[in-house]
């Protein structure tokens, strides 16, 4: 497929000139030259993902002068102050929505830990026994996961779990069933690899192997994924990197000076030289589990105005700082002046405000094994295997699957049993026991007609048979580890933050208020590299469009 690239500003480059022979030449003219000239300098996009971001966290800190390296890119950029993510708000579906412009409809990532119908066991090498298996691509994808391993390397032990990896059958052959095959849409990655001469990628998170999905269906989208397992034991503390938001930053430093790196000319190790990635970015946990933290124990807010306690301010000032580090290393190799800079988050986190929160346990999945929708003793999906971890092979096929946070996704192990399920449900919503806390005005129970519309047909395998969105504030655990969490749609796990900065971008400052999806990211990115959105699948099958302000080709 061709790219947009020069012809149009051919053709007004002839008119000028002609224009100008005939005493022509406007303003207008002129000024629209200009702004082609500026647009053509864009030739590195960075895109970063704070994950818990909320607009709220970007405005209260702009305006107490408490980041004030995000504030200069906003000053030269363009803050969008109602963005959100598709429905759902998952790492998985949140980091796809800015990588493919596409919602899990067409994506086909529900959650890092989902099911599909029509998937066969990972010991199932010959596709022959039972369908439907629960997909679990997270800190156990690398090997370490294997046999239900700790997890001693950084890198996840430098290979896939095999015990992880589910089996398809393609066109009669029986396929391993990778996370760069499991989702169904192309990557940002893959079309600027496709499209622009000589242009590399890259990329940092926080699993090693479970984020192999960013390489798209090619497998090769990515040229540097930075291979770093958060959940892994630093062997400075015998601990994992989540265990306080100050030793997440030990971690996300990793991620800073990967990127430092590469703006220098080198891989993401320093070990070797390499090109400028044309699309690159990492994704930082620091704010997230500053959020997650108890209240009691400094974490998350201290009221409904988004006031941070202890723990989020520092994230925030170290977030800030860290932006300021990358920023200062583009200036000093020049680059600055030619790489737009986004800001924004895959979720936010939910609740921020504390007296909203409820955590009455997983009451959701007790109401349905009480009621023989799953198995009554909880022996569905990976819930049970022999090791009592996930990912070790010995998980139970085709018993369906609930995966709940803050809120429900339900795989019904007889989908013939739905109208049944959805009453249970209905009958049960208030939040004295056996209920599922979905009463308000802002829950809901998502399925049939509307669920098909916002995540397709789930007689197709992948999509959840129901949604169930609790109360604002519900947290279907009885954890005291954490007070907040993310994955449903919630406001305040959908409204993110999102800065947009484009070098000599006439529209430096502005604010824009409008309504946007964190799925219209992709399709700006391919927009300031002058490729088409539609080349992205999802941007085709959806109709996403460039965020406001780079939804025209010129601009």
């Amino acid at each position: 497929m061709k790219t947009i690239r020069r012809w149009k500003r051919t053709q007004s480059a002839i008119g000028a000139s002609v224009a100008l022979l005939a005493g022509l030449y406007s303003l207008g003219a002129a000024a629209s030259d200009e702004h082609d000239h500026e647009h053509e300098s864009v030739k590195h996009v960075l895109l970063i993902s704070f994950d818990g971001l909320h607009e709220q966290d970007v405005a209260r800190c702009i305006g107490s002068n408490a980041c004030p390296n995000l504030a200069l890119l906003a000053k030269s950029g363009t803050t969008y102050t109602n963005a959100h993510t598709p429905h759902l708000s998952d790492s998985f579906p949140g980091l796809a929505a800015l990588v493919t412009g596409g919602s899990p409809k067409s994506a086909g990532l529900f959650y890092d830990v989902s099911y599909d119908r029509t998937l066969y066991a990972p010991s199932d090498s010959s596709c022959t026994g039972k369908q439907g298996w629960n997909v679990v691509f997270d800190e156990t994808t690398g090997i370490d996961g294997e046999n239900g391993g700790a997890l001693t390397h950084l890198n996840g032990g430098g290979a896939f779990n095999p015990q992880a990896i589910p089996h398809a059958l393609v066109n009669g052959v029986c396929t391993p069933v990778y996370p760069h095959n499991y989702v169904k849409t192309n990557t940002i990655f893959e079309v600027v690899k496709q499209n622009v001469k000589g242009a590399r990628t890259a990329w940092a998170d926080k699993h090693a192997w479970g984020y192999d999905w960013l390489n798209g269906p090619s497998g090769t989208g990515v040229d540097d994924l930075s291979r770093t397992e958060i959940n892994s034991i630093d062997p400075a503390t015998n601990t994992n990197y989540i265990d306080i938001y100050t030793h997440t930053e030990k971690f996300d430093n990793l991620h800073v000076q990967s990127l430092i790196n590469e703006i220098d000319g080198k891989d993401s190790t320093g070990q070797s030289s390499a090109d400028i990635p044309t699309v690159f970015g990492t994704n930082f946990q620091t704010l997230s589990v500053a959020q997650k933290a108890t209240v009691a124990a400094g974490g998350g807010y201290l009221d409904a105005s988004f006031t941070p306690g202890p723990q989020v301010s520092g994230a925030i000032a170290y977030l800030d700082n860290a932006l300021g580090r990358i920023v200062s290393e583009l200036k000093q190799h020049n680059l600055y002046s030619s790489t737009a800079i986004i800001v924004t988050a895959k979720h936010g986190q939910s609740p921020t405000d504390h007296s909203k929160l409820v955590k009455n346990g997983d009451t959701l999945s007790k109401l349905l094994e009480a009621n023989n929708y799953l198995d009554p003793n909880g022996n569905f999906g990976q819930n049970s295997t022999k090791s009592g971890n996930l990912n070790d092979g010995t998980g139970l096929v085709d018993t369906g699957f609930v995966q709940t946070d803050d809120v429900g996704l339900i795989w019904l192990r007889d989908q013939s049993q739905l109208p049944a399920v959805v009453k249970t449900l209905k009958d049960n919503l208030s939040c004295n026991a056996p209920g599922i806390c979905a009463d308000g005005p802002q829950a809901y129970i998502l399925y049939g007609q509307q669920l098909n519309g916002w995540f397709g047909d789930p007689a197709r395998g992948r999509t959840p048979d129901i949604v169930v969105q609790p109360n604002p504030g519900v947290i279907y655990t009885s954890s005291t580890a954490k007070d907040e969490e993310h994955g449903g749609n919630a406001p305040d796990d959908s409204h993110l933050g999102l800065v947009v900065y484009v070098p000599h971008a006439h529209h430096a400052g502005r604010t824009n208020d409008e309504r946007v999806s964190t799925t219209q990211v992709a399709p700006t990115i391919l927009r300031l590299l002058d490729l088409e959105p539609e080349l992205l699948h999802s941007v085709a099958v959806e109709g996403t469009r460039a965020l406001p302000g780079y939804d025209r080709e010129r601009f």
